[in-house]
């Protein structure tokens, strides 16, 4: 018997939280909370996994599926509590963004009713 380290057994629930979303998203147009809730129930019913590993995994899925083609990213190993590093790799172009700028300008504006949140 083959047993998955911590790593390959997070990829192996990506994986398959990935394909979750990709399956289910046309039933949740307009209502994304549901579509997560319903893919973290995924996890925790069939993979008996943590509520709280379920909703790591499937906020990384859901970015990626929703970054698309996109391949700019923020690199973590370089970011603060304070500060997001974000590469564009295309450009070789890394940008320091203050993560108040992010709330600022993403989580405190009245336009804000396009993001949910996701605890």
């Amino acid at each position: 018997m083959t047993t998955l380290n911590i790593a390959d057994y997070h990829d192996l629930l990506q994986q398959a939280a990935t394909l979750f979303l990709n399956r289910n998203q046309a039933q949740h147009l307009g209502n994304e909370q549901a579509l997560f809730s319903r893919a973290v129930a995924h996890l925790v019913d069939s993979f008996t996994t943590s509520q709280a590993t379920a909703e790591n995994i499937v906020s990384r899925a859901y970015g990626e599926v929703k970054s698309g083609e996109d391949h700019r990213y923020m690199d973590i190993s370089s970011s603060t509590s304070k500060l997001a590093m974000l590469v564009d790799p295309k450009t070789g172009i890394h940008h320091a963004v203050p993560v108040a700028m992010i709330f600022q300008q993403l989580i405190d504006t009245p336009a804000r009713r396009r993001l949910r949140s996701v605890n």
